[in-house]
């Protein structure tokens, strides 16, 4: 049974990286009806050569946290599959969900990658992103399941509003979103 799900967790991977949903970056359309606020992160993994740069859009930046919705993200990058699918998964769980919702997402991504396989994942919180379990058993392969979800993180930081979009969240000492 753990070697079919394990084949089934490669292939949401596999199908991942080769339709890359969100791949390309875009610029941001703002239509005036509603405020929206852009950030832009290029993260590198010097490791392994990995790049991905990511460009957010959320709009309601003038409301509460959680009014604050992912309107878009786009990105483009290069690297080994397990980057470029975990960055496609991140943008199907946040597109069109609340600031907070994916934030709390990328909560549940990081542990289950740092849980070196001790966390099981909820796949009603993190869908397909539950294939990258695995990964967390290979240290020197979670940053690249985790570099696209950093750009993430550091590009709603950037979106220069005067709200913070990641208001009510705690942070560590080196910007690490909690």
């Amino acid at each position: 049974m753990a070697s079919s799900l394990e084949g089934l967790y490669q292939q949401v991977i596999l199908d991942h990286a080769k339709e890359k949903h969100g791949h390309g970056l875009r610029e941001v359309i703002v239509d005036g009806s509603h405020p929206v606020r852009s950030g832009e992160s290029r993260q590198y993994n010097p490791l392994c050569g990995d790049e991905v740069t990511l460009r957010v859009a959320v709009s309601g930046i003038d409301g509460t946290a959680s009014e604050r919705v992912i309107d878009d993200l786009s990105w483009a990058g290069e690297g080994c599959s397990i980057s470029q699918a975990a960055t496609s998964v991140l943008y199907d769980l946040v597109v069109g969900h609340p600031v907070t919702e994916a934030l709390s997402i990328v909560a549940d991504y990081r542990e289950m990658l740092r849980s070196r396989g001790l966390v099981e994942p909820d796949e009603d919180v993190l869908g397909d992103a539950v294939a990258f379990a695995g990964v967390s058993r290979h240290a020197n392969r979670v940053k690249c399941a985790i570099l696209g979800w950093t750009a993430f993180e550091d590009a709603l930081l950037r979106t220069g509003s005067d709200a913070d979009p990641l208001e009510g969240t705690s942070r560590t000492t080196d910007g690490e979103v909690r």
